[in-house]
This record gives structure tokens, C-alpha cells and sequence, in this order.
């Protein structure tokens, strides 16, 4: 059996499973921002979620190519994978720099959907994407744990996770202007020093130096702000070599990237769809509206600018694979995956005309939805500046 069996195997099979639930389940849920308990329960069930846990550990041992076709699909049947997305993507940092003792304790876990690795705690109020300007700080206290003060914000399914993968100061920020023989901090300081990465058990913590506030957002996306009070955290957590968590945490962001990427390709294809038969069914002056090439061409341009993005996926995701330097195409992947996905939201929604507008379409949902990947994990603007700094070689900009 091909690789490319196997992967079309894994396509049916989330499609199978999507299909029990239908527009009307996530309309609902959409109404109250309510967390789709049940969606994220079957997806543990089949073992969709456990795909990039080896199989030593209980998971499925999936590659990032098989994890890329579970998302798309998911976007394409017109759900919503946002739930659950970030138990793929964190998993990276645990499986690349955790010791032995930190997988055989949670992976087994995560991968009965007994633990969900869901919350991602980097983003701060104050620093925004500037990850290396993050203040929240981590002490340590003897030789048993550490002592972290601070605040994170954007920090989704905080209330729905039992873990956070957690990145903190442990050591002050290198001066950006240093003075020279400054020592350590100083002259040939990193400035990605002092940077630790923690795996946060909550249910410890929960009213314990860590608070939970939900923000209500334009989409039903289960995201919160989160509060670090003297909250104590087990040196046994802290993943790798503490001060390296900036570089640990990196190769969560490409795989962040590459599988959001697919979930903007997936919810592209779901709007070129519904734009296209609704195209050829619409009957106005006596004849179907995709019959006018002013309707025709936006649709024919959303899916070349998709199958673009699509390529630049599998390009990401085949270095991912292979161990392979993949910074430049998982940005430029998501990049281009985002701008397709939003461009064909805008174009499904003109088609629709007023249509477009009501609630049991589904287009309105989906349509605020996947607005948000032009603006997170990374802004276009931020990919941009990489693109240009890392592949064209031009100044830094910021």
C-alpha cells in the first residue's frame, strides 16, 4: 500500500467522521461559544489527535504529511479543527527535547485522551509576536521548582486543557545595545538567551497561582487571557536545557505553521465548493449565475491561488518530515495558505450574495473563522520581514 493510499484512507476516514457533524451541530455551538466537547472526544476516540505520538508511547505514529491531511479534511468538511489543533503542534517540542521520563509520564496519557496537551502559553499583552520581549519569568526556588510570575494572553483552550506548554524568562534579557566586556548578558550574548520552556500541569495550579479569563472574540474560538501569581511549577517540568527554550519552542512554531496551513487549505476548498455549486444552481435572468465570467473568474482564481498554497503545504511538510531546515516554507506555506483561504471566504460570500449572510448557510461562520490566519500564529507582515531577512538576505527590519 502507498504512501498516497494510506493518506487517502486517512482522508476518507476524517470525512466519515466529520460528516456526524454537520453545520447544524457547529451553528449551535457557535451561538453560545461553546467548546465542541463532543467533536474533540470522537477525534481522540479514532486517534486522530495522538497522530504524531510515536507509536512506543500509545500514539499513531503518523508523519506531518498524514497530520496535514487530517486537518485539511477536518476544515473541509466544514468543521472547525481550531479546537484541538495545538495537541499536534505542541507535541513537537515534547518529542524533540523531552527527557525519556517527561514522554513515558504524559504521551501515553495524551494519546488515550486521558491528558490533553492543548494550551500554547507565548504570547504576552506587552510584546505581542515579540517573542524574545516576553516578560513573564520563571525562578527558581532550590532545587525542587520554580516560582513564575507573568501573564499570557491569546492563549486558547486554557479552560480545556489539563497541560501548557509554557515558555518564561529564567535568566534577564541580553541588552540590545550592550556595553562593551559587559559579560555575561553582554558582549556575545544570544539575544534568544534565557528562555525556558515548562510543561504546566493546570490541574495543579488552577486557583493555585494560575487564573483562567475567557475572551469573547468575533468567532467561537475558546481563546483566554491567563495570570501567573507566584505559581509553583516542579523543576522535573522544565523541557531540556534550561535557557534553549526559544530554539526548542521553534520547531513547534514550523509545525504550528504547516498544519494551520492545511486547516487555511481545507477551509478553501470547503468555500470553493459551496461557491461553485452554488454557482451552477443559481438561476438569475434566466440563466446560471456561473455562467457570467464575472462570477466564473474570482472562483477560478481562489483555486489556482489554492492549489499554490496546497504545493507549498507539502513542500513544508516533506522537510518537516525529513528532519530538514523548513522555516522559510512553513512560513511562506502558511502565508500563502492563509491569503488563499481568505480570499476564497470573500469570494464565496459575494457569490452568495445575501445568502451568504444567513446564519444556516454556514458561510458567515467559516467566513469569520478563517479571518484570523492572516493575523495569527504569525501576522503577513511578520512572515514577510522573515522572507525577506532569512531568505533574501536584506537588513533586519524591526
Amino acid at each position: 500500500m502507498t504512501e498516497n493510499a494510506d493518506l487517502a484512507a486517512i482522508r476518507e476516514a476524517v470525512r466519515a467522521l466529520c460528516a456526524d457533524f454537520p453545520g447544524e451541530y457547529w451553528r449551535a455551538l457557535d451561538r453560545e461559544r461553546a467548546y465542541p466537547e463532543k467533536f474533540v472526544a470522537a477525534l481522540t476516540k479514532a486517534g486522530f489527535l495522538a497522530a504524531l505520538i510515536p507509536e512506543e508511547y500509545g500514539g499513531s505514529g503518523l508523519t506531518m504529511s498524514a497530520a496535514v491531511a487530517i486537518m485539511e479534511e477536518i476544515q473541509a468538511s466544514g468543521c472547525n479543527g481550531a479546537a484541538c489543533h495545538a495537541q499536534m503542534y505542541t507535541m513537537g517540542t515534547l518529542l524533540r527535547h523531552g527527557s525519556a521520563e517527561q514522554k513515558a509520564r504524559y504521551l501515553p496519557g495524551i494519546a488515550k485522551g486521558e491528558l490533553r496537551l492543548q494550551a500554547f502559553g507565548v504570547t504576552e499583552p506587552t510584546s505581542g509576536t515579540d517573542t524574545l520581549g516576553l516578560r513573564t519569568t520563571a525562578v527558581r526556588d532550590g532545587n525542587a521548582s520554580y516560582i513564575v510570575n507573568g501573564q499570557k494572553i491569546w492563549t486558547s483552550r486554557a479552560e480545556h486543557s489539563d497541560l501548557m506548554l509554557l515558555l518564561a524568562r529564567t535568566t534577564p534579557r541580553p541588552p540590545l545595545n550592550p556595553p562593551p566586556h559587559a559579560g555575561e548578558g553582554g558582549v556575545g550574548a544570544k539575544r534568544t538567551a534565557g528562555l525556558s520552556v515548562f510543561l504546566v500541569d493546570m490541574r495543579e495550579v488552577k486557583g493555585n497561582g494560575l487564573t483562567i479569563r475567557p475572551i469573547r472574540t468575533m468567532m467561537n474560538h475558546a481563546t483566554t487571557e491567563v495570570f501567573f501569581e507566584n505559581m509553583r511549577v516542579p523543576a522535573e517540568n522544565l523541557i531540556g536545557v534550561e535557557g534553549e527554550g526559544f530554539r526548542y519552542i521553534l520547531s513547534g512554531m514550523n509545525a504550528e505553521r504547516i498544519l494551520i496551513a492545511a486547516e487555511c487549505i481545507g477551509d478553501a476548498k470547503w468555500f470553493i465548493e459551496k461557491a461553485t455549486r452554488y454557482a451552477g444552481e443559481r438561476v438569475v435572468f434566466g440563466r446560471p449565475i456561473g455562467q457570467n465570467q464575472g462570477v466564473q473568474f474570482p472562483i477560478a482564481r481562489s483555486y489556482i491561488a489554492m492549489r499554490a498554497a496546497e504545493l507549498m503545504v507539502r513542500e513544508a511538510a516533506g522537510l518537516y518530515e525529513a528532519g530538514k531546515d523548513c522555516g522559510a516554507e512553513a512560513n511562506m506555506a502558511k502565508h500563502l495558505a492563509a491569503e488563499a483561504s481568505w480570499t476564497a471566504a470573500d469570494m464565496c460570500l459575494q457569490t452568495h450574495g445575501g445568502f451568504g449572510f444567513a446564519e444556516e448557510f454556514d458561510i458567515e461562520r467559516k467566513f469569520r473563522e478563517t479571518r484570523l490566519y492572516t493575523v495569527a500564529p504569525i501576522s503577513t507582515n511578520l512572515v514577510l520581514s522573515y522572507i525577506a531577512e532569512h531568505v533574501l538576505g536584506l537588513p533586519r527590519s524591526y
